[in-house]
């Protein structure tokens, strides 16, 4: 077992040490940590339900995986029911445990001829527009309430860190996991006269393995540096006074560090440098370097306590900001970090369209050739702008609304700018895209 290595406890109160066997096997350590925890999950979820048809996982037949498919995707009593590319996920984490303990124990495959359908994953996005990304900030995330005012009730923890954050999302269009994994000297240095700076995502934090160039502007790298001398000073001051950074277990020493590269101290002693691109997450959160008051993590992203945060946990914060939401009596206006991503794809195709339309008054004439030029369509610059291999990925999941639209016709009639009244109007009657719920409201 490995630090941090996932297991699963029977019903009974014991492990089952085969399941276990291959949640440390490098089937499954070889996995990006995402996929690595979807794969998880979904074999529990063959399992649990497996025990309740009584039936063990090495007895398991093919009519058990129809049943599943039917409970998983159809069954009424299910309350909680998949869609086509949940249930494909959950197919592919047991073909893979089953061929590893085929070849390991000798283990019949229920699965070898099974067939995922095929997977709708169009019908599950949606949208925020500028103004309802906004909106939604501020109700869930600064204690705003529907008049705009500070909620006198407010007790919301992290505020300005998880601000930071989402801000960040939207404005660079990266995933949740691979914006999380993000350490300090990775940040660029502000600049005069700048208003987007060119990061580089890892290999080893990006999808796939395959980084890529993203773009931070101007306005969410001032919110990430006025978190990072604020809030996040105060916790990793309070963790060292707690003497908690001492207690943290295999702790890899920073020597020096820089946009490109780092050079730490390895568990035999000697010295290694490495290009951030071959850092993993995990790693990440195991780099401190000396300051003047002891130990610091080089994550960006901390928890309350000064420890580095898990890209996981993210996620109760668009729980509870969903949550509270709800409770202002805007129920349906909810936001994931995902639509965050699909938001930003569709804000980037609006604007692409109008440049190459020649809408924007602040680009001239030779200006906007050069942009053409330089992305090619609007779907090739949206495609940059997310890190995708392929532009049909761009242009099937991500900005269905256009294909619904006259986007001609759209543009024809967009009164003025900027982008957000554009997009407000433009996306208006689509039932997927979701605007600002209090436009309008004084």
């Amino acid at each position: 077992m490995r630090d941090g290595q996932r297991f699963m406890i029977g019903p009974g109160g014991y492990p089952d040490l085969r399941v276990n066997a291959f949640l440390a096997s490098p089937k499954m350590r070889v996995l990006a940590g995402t996929t690595n925890r979807d794969y998880a999950y979904s074999l529990g979820v063959w399992l649990n339900f497996l025990v309740g048809r009584d039936v063990r996982w090495w007895e398991a037949t093919e009519d058990d995986v129809t049943e599943f498919q039917f409970w998983r995707m159809t069954d009424p009593q299910n309350e909680e029911p998949v869609g086509g590319s949940a249930f494909s996920k959950d197919v592919a984490a047991c073909k893979k445990f089953y061929r590893w303990a085929r070849k390991k124990y000798r283990a019949p495959d229920p699965f070898e001829e099974f067939d995922a359908p095929e997977a709708k994953r169009r019908s599950d996005v949606r949208w925020l527009d500028p103004a309802a990304v906004v909106r939604w900030r501020d109700l869930a995330l600064r204690g705003r309430t529907v008049t705009g005012r500070r909620d006198k009730s407010w007790r919301g923890r992290n505020e300005q860190r998880n601000v930071a954050f989402v801000s960040g999302l939207y404005g660079t269009g990266l995933r949740v996991d691979a914006w999380g994994s993000v350490v300090l000297p990775e940040l660029p240095a502000p600049a005069s006269g700048r208003a987007y700076f060119t990061c580089t995502l890892a290999d080893e934090c990006a999808k796939g393995g395959y980084g890529y160039s993203y773009w931070m502007p101007r306005s969410v790298l001032a919110r990430v540096r006025a978190y990072a001398e604020g809030p996040r000073a105060r916790a990793v001051r309070q963790a060292q006074a707690a003497g908690r950074y001492a207690a943290v277990s295999g702790v890899r020493i920073v020597v020096s560090a820089s946009r490109e590269k780092v050079r730490f101290a390895s568990s035999g002693g000697a010295t290694v440098e490495r290009p951030w691109r071959m850092i993993s997450q995990a790693m990440r959160r195991r780099l401190y370097w000396e300051g003047e008051m002891g130990l610091e993590p080089l994550s960006l992203w901390l928890n309350g306590d000064g420890l580095p945060r898990a890209g996981h946990a993210w996620q109760h914060v668009f729980r509870e900001g969903n949550e509270r939401i709800a409770q202002l009596g805007l129920e349906g206006f909810t936001c994931t970090a995902h639509m965050l991503r699909h938001s930003f794809a569709l804000k980037w195709f609006s604007i692409g369209k109008l440049v190459g339309a020649g809408r924007l008054a602040s680009l001239n004439e030779d200006e906007a050739r050069d942009f053409r030029e330089q992305f090619g369509d609007v779907w090739h610059l949206v495609q940059t702008l997310l890190g995708h291999r392929r532009v049909e990925t761009t242009k099937d999941i991500y900005l269905e609304p256009f294909r619904s639209l006259d986007v001609e016709l759209l543009l024809a009639h967009a009164e003025g700018f900027p982008i957000g009244p554009f997009m407000a109007a433009a996306f208006a009657a689509h039932p997927a895209v979701r605007t600002d719920p209090l436009a309008g409201v004084r």
